[in-house]
């Protein structure tokens, strides 16, 4: 906080602070591609600062040095698209810190590249497929929750399969029902049509679930929840063996401990 000629502290505008809450609403919306998860809650972004000429300005963290090149371009191009978004946003700049491509990925960052512009003949498939395929996987993790409450609140499997979205969005739900069909909403239009008339389930092709076959298709995407669950937990570890995380962005000792008898 700036301080005044007498050494008090003046406080931040409220445009200051509103402005800086949407950045990080809009952070919290961007999610790492394979956990589905926030970039926030997962602890990666360790600045988000707007300068005195509307520019936001970016920092973050990944768990590995090694985290691969196109998740990581994937996630700061999320991060530059939806702070831009804001109708008041000048410019974004985004930095990505202690990683091997770092230096590569930040220079594309800041001239406005693409990942295959960035990387050239390195760059292995299309961003926008790879987006593509890590939403439909994140429909699919969202459904599972969604599916398995409902059947836990004793809804049949005939029922289920009949509902359209805008029945869906009216069944009468506890809190954590409702959160899991809002967050599966947000996924819908991913996979098909979303509007209220269309099939509340479908696969990842469009088609509706059917009754006789819930179970076991239940029971394959549980197997992506299972991975998808093991590897946040291990992106966890990996971030707080790495990084002091009550100090953000300052990385522990690379130093490793002299072996017994040296």
């Amino acid at each position: 906080m700036k301080r005044g000629v007498e050494g008090r502290e003046r406080p931040r505008s409220r445009s200051s602070d509103d402005r800086q809450a949407q950045i990080w609403a809009c952070l919290r919306d961007v999610m790492d591609p394979e956990l589905d998860e926030s970039v926030i809650d997962l602890n990666f972004v360790t600045r988000a600062d707007v300068d005195a000429k509307d520019r936001v300005h970016i920092e973050f963290r990944l768990p590995t040095y090694w985290c691969a090149a196109n998740f990581s371009f994937l996630m700061a191009d999320d991060m530059r698209r939806s702070i831009s978004a804001l109708d008041w946003v000048k410019g974004v700049s985004v930095v990505l810190g202690e990683h091997m491509y770092a230096d590569k990925i930040n220079a594309g960052l800041a001239q406005g590249r693409s990942f295959q512009e960035t990387f050239g003949a390195e760059a292995d498939g299309s961003l926008d497929d790879l987006r593509q395929t890590f939403l439909v996987k994140a429909f699919q993790r969202r459904q599972v929750a969604l599916l398995s409450h409902l059947i836990a609140l004793g809804q049949s499997p005939t029922e289920i399969v009949s509902l359209t979205l805008t029945e869906l969005g009216c069944l009468p739900l506890d809190d954590a029902g409702e959160t899991l069909i809002q967050r599966y909403l947000e996924r819908r239009a991913v996979v098909g049509p979303a509007s209220g008339g269309e099939p509340a389930f479908v696969d990842a092709n469009g088609a509706r679930l059917k009754a006789d076959g819930l179970a076991a298709y239940l029971s394959n995407l549980r197997r992506v929840g299972i991975n998808a669950e093991f590897n946040g937990a291990l992106c966890r570890g990996l971030l707080a063996a790495r990084f002091d995380l009550d100090t953000p962005f300052v990385p522990k000792s690379r130093t490793m401990p002299a072996s017994p008898g040296t």
